[in-house]
């Protein structure tokens, strides 16, 4: 969907996935700076809304989801996957009961096959199911921030800010009110400087939790009876996944940075060397210069010098080997 905040002033639109708001206002490092102080908004309003109610909601989603959420508290936010039969992760949502419905965004494009899979496994419990992205807009505030949020928006605060489940007919007059708007480039930045995983980024078709590290944030390994449930407890109890999340410091003399999908390889054997992974999102930081996500094979030494096409990358651990 079309954020109508592209046409505030500076607007320059993003493309692909986050194709409907704005990369940036016109100065992508004030942005991000104003966000790591706590100030200012990113418009989400491309993402998709999910809405579950009725009686059987949180029993109902324990029996789909990674995560538990039987007995989910009112208010607390959570995240969680739903795997393939074979352990690959499907879809990510994000998560927060207000006590009458669970309210999840998810990423922009996937809410209709996430929404067919949730009807189609409904049975006799007594729930629905909604698509909630015509009518509702995700915005997020940063950690720290002191704007105020309109009453009856339910929120769903973690330790890096808070989502609005904001009417998106009110859209334009909250921005109007909540500070200056940061774009969402600004938004990637500070996520790949967190270190978190997004899906369709950081995941392919056959991507395992355990490679991104949402073991406990999205998995928890203490609970059974969901699809895909086999492999995440084999790998967690016999084995090591295949490949592992890694952190990149990259040159930032090179005026170029590798896009997602870079393939690299280690500084030792040259250009021709063997493929050891690849980029999955780079950004340029405000304070730590080009830096990525990328996925490389668990057995890479954690000190190993890697190259990213032309471009020198030092590794900092994310996913331990």
């Amino acid at each position: 969907m079309k954020s109508p905040l592209l046409t505030l002033p500076g607007a320059v639109p993003a493309e692909g996935v986050d194709e409907g708001v704005a990369a940036h206002y016109g100065d992508l490092f004030r942005e991000q700076r104003a966000l790591a102080d706590g100030t200012g908004f990113v418009d989400l309003s491309h993402r998709g809304v999910v809405a579950v109610t009725g009686e059987d909601r949180l029993a109902w989603l324990h029996l789909l989801l990674t995560q538990h959420v039987s007995d989910l508290p009112a208010g607390r936010a959570t995240e969680a996957l739903i795997l393939s039969a074979n352990g690959h992760i499907e879809h990510a949502l994000y998560l927060v009961d207000d006590g009458g419905t669970v309210w999840a965004h998810v990423e922009p494009g996937t809410q209709e096959a996430l929404i067919a899979y949730l009807e189609s496994m409904k049975f006799f419990y007594k729930v629905e199911v909604a698509d909630r992205t015509a009518d509702t807009a995700v915005v997020h505030l940063p950690a720290g921030s002191i704007a105020e949020v309109p009453e009856g928006v339910v929120v769903r605060e973690t330790p890096h800010g808070r989502d609005l489940f904001l009417p998106r007919a009110d859209l334009e007059a909250y921005a109007a009110q909540a500070g200056p708007p940061a774009g969402i480039l600004a938004h990637e930045a500070l996520r790949v400087e967190q270190h978190r995983p997004r899906l369709g980024f950081e995941t392919d078709h056959r991507t395992i939790p355990h490679e991104l590290g949402w073991i406990g944030s999205a998995v928890h390994l203490q609970k059974g009876c969901y699809r895909g449930q086999e492999t995440v407890a084999r790998v967690q109890n016999l084995g090591k996944p295949p490949r592992r999340l890694v952190f990149l410091h990259l040159d930032g003399s090179e005026v170029h940075l590798p896009v997602a999908g870079t393939e690299l390889r280690l500084a030792d054997d040259g250009p021709d060397g063997r493929k050891i992974g690849f980029i999955t999102t780079s950004a340029r930081h405000h304070e730590l210069g080009p830096v990525a996500l990328a996925l490389v094979k668990r057995n890479v030494a954690v000190d190993a010098p890697l190259v990213a096409g032309d471009t020198a990358a030092a590794q900092e651990v994310v996913v331990a080997p």
